[in-house]
């Protein structure tokens, strides 16, 4: 029931300078989001890389209102990919882009975000890594896809994000288990209509397994984003049904979530990639965690006890 509400926190600003201003959100935001800076994030990276993690950075910004907030986040990016050359760890870390910080939403967003988004694609190849285009909600879908067809067409590892919950989502999945793609899946977090999504958790979940099949039986390499132990083990023995080595598929979690899990993980011999948000625009995705799983909140409320 919470869901809705903290997801319509996130885009109030009143309730945003309340959350800022709190003693304690620092603290707790530290959990999930790796620094505000770049250097900060890096040195998480090379943390995660130093146990055996590979990563995936995001640099927090979207539902941006005009062109130029547009070029900064490509700036942004840019400057990660040169960081992430500069220091070696192209080989451990790609990066997630969200196209709506490229444009999308803006008149011409299309155009826009394609233009945007293909230096920084260009960049993580000269620098050896890659991009994977993060999902965001089902009006978006057809426009995401196609800029990934354009960008695959040079950059063939570029990858996307797709989420069970859509009823469109299993097609999808066939559409991009060729050789060479990379999907990562994803169970959803967007609030969308019963009219293009499933409501039910159980649905959703039945959704997800299904999917994993036809990545696993594909061609492509799946990247297993969830947090659900039955879903991590599910996609354990999916790998070995369909003939899988552990370096032909990856685990992803969120930095901040499920820690003992990732480790677990990596001990076992399987590939791990931690999602990691870093930037000022912090507020938005932290809103967005608490409302995706209550344990995040209760962690909140509890530093709040703590703390008061």
């Amino acid at each position: 029931m919470l869901g809705p509400v903290l997801l319509a926190a996130a885009r109030s600003d009143s309730i945003r300078r309340v959350v800022s201003a709190a003693p304690v959100t620092r603290p707790v935001v530290d959990r999930f989001v790796a620094g505000e800076r770049l250097d900060a994030s890096m040195a998480v990276v090379r943390s995660l890389a130093d146990r055996g993690m590979e990563v995936t950075l995001d640099h927090l910004g979207e539902d941006i209102t005009d062109p130029a907030e547009a070029l900064r986040n490509r700036d942004a990016y840019l400057q990660l990919t040169a960081a992430l050359k500069d220091l070696g760890l192209g080989g451990r870390a790609e990066m997630s882009v969200k196209l709506s910080a490229f444009g999308q939403a803006l008149p011409g967003g299309h155009e826009l975000a394609l233009k945007n988004v293909t230096p920084v694609v260009e960049a993580a190849a000269e620098a050896g890594t890659t991009v994977t285009l993060d999902m965001e909600d089902h009006t978006t879908v057809d426009s995401t896809l196609a800029i990934l067809g354009e960008l695959r067409a040079r950059f063939p590892q570029t990858g996307a994000v797709l989420q069970s919950y859509l009823f469109r989502t299993e097609d999808d999945c066939r559409a991009l288990a060729g050789e060479g793609s990379r999907v990562r899946l994803v169970k959803g977090a967007y609030k969308e209509p019963a009219t293009v999504a499933f409501q039910d958790k159980r649905e959703v979940d039945k959704a997800y397994v299904r999917c994993l099949k036809i990545l696993m039986a594909g061609e492509g390499y799946p990247m297993v984003g969830s947090h659900d132990p039955r879903m991590v083990a599910i996609g354990q023995e999916l790998g070995r049904r369909f003939g899988r080595k552990p370096a032909d598929y990856e685990f992803q979690m969120l930095y901040g979530i499920r820690e003992t899990e990732q480790e677990r993980l990596v001990t076992e011999g399987h590939r791990m990639r931690v999602y990691i948000p870093y930037g000022t625009d912090w507020y938005g995705y932290f809103m967005r965690r608490l409302a995706e799983r209550p344990a995040n909140l209760a962690f909140f409320l509890r530093s709040l006890v703590t703390k008061s």
